[in-house]
């Protein structure tokens, strides 16, 4: 009896051992197949970010990829249009440029010009009496003739009885006059009343005495340069003295 009680005893107790190790076989069992899930989990976690962190970084580096390209291009465009400026304003300035050594070269040459004329007439004036002013020259005479003569004397010299056109030259020719009478290219002979100048224009300015013209005796056709600072009409057969005028050029 103490024998089959043994071996019941011995029986469950290897029974017992039987579950406890097969217990212990499941539980390890289940601690590897949790750890591996828990490692698929981690990998699938850490997967994830990687795929979308990637997925950022192309399309960052795509945004930067055009950004750069875009930038390029306006660069490009900028220089080209700089150039094709830089290109127009030299062409105009060039042109300029040359505009204006044209027209400095021409001023040269006036002023060459200008001063050779000048200096003949000085010469022409130191030797025959004749006065240079504003690129004309004049001659007052020494000796006194009708108004008819005088001219006579001024075609002679190239000239012609003075045509006054300004009150700069009307006080020039009234300083050259002093205190005498000098007969001036202006008459009235062709039609009593209508003052001609000898090239047959008529007067725009006039510088009249006063009470002048008076036309005396009807007979008062031909002008004279007073000391007076003004015209006076006087018979063309006084003898007066008188002015000739020629261009200088």
């Amino acid at each position: 009896m103490e024998m089959r009680s043994n071996l019941y005893a011995n029986s469950e107790v290897a029974a017992g051992n039987r579950s406890y190790s097969e217990a212990s076989e499941y539980s390890y069992e289940d601690v590897y197949v949790n750890e591996d899930n828990m490692d698929a989990h981690k990998t699938r976690s850490t997967e994830k970010p990687a795929k979308i962190a990637s997925g950022t970084n192309t399309a960052g580096s795509t945004c930067h990829r055009l950004t750069a390209v875009c930038l390029g291009l306006l660069c490009v465009l900028l220089l080209a249009a700089i150039t094709v400026l830089w290109v127009k304003f030299t062409a105009e300035r060039n042109q300029l440029q040359t505009r204006l050594n044209n027209v400095t070269n021409q001023n040269e040459q006036l002023k060459d010009n200008c001063c050779q004329n000048k200096l003949a007439a000085i010469d022409l004036y130191g030797q025959q009496g004749w006065f240079y002013f504003r690129s004309k020259l004049y001659y007052i005479s020494l000796e006194m003739k009708t108004w008819s003569e005088g001219r006579q004397d001024c075609n002679n010299r190239g000239a012609d009885l003075v045509i006054i056109n300004s009150r700069e030259e009307q006080e020039f020719t009234v300083k050259m006059v002093g205190n005498s009478k000098a007969w001036i290219g202006l008459t009235d002979t062709a039609k009593e009343g209508e003052w001609k100048w000898v090239d047959g224009t008529e007067f725009t300015t006039e510088y009249w005495k006063e009470n002048e013209p008076n036309d005396i005796d009807n007979n008062e056709d031909c002008v004279e340069q007073t000391n007076k600072k003004g015209w006076n009409d006087n018979a063309c057969s006084e003898k007066q003295m008188w002015i000739c005028e020629k261009s200088a050029f």
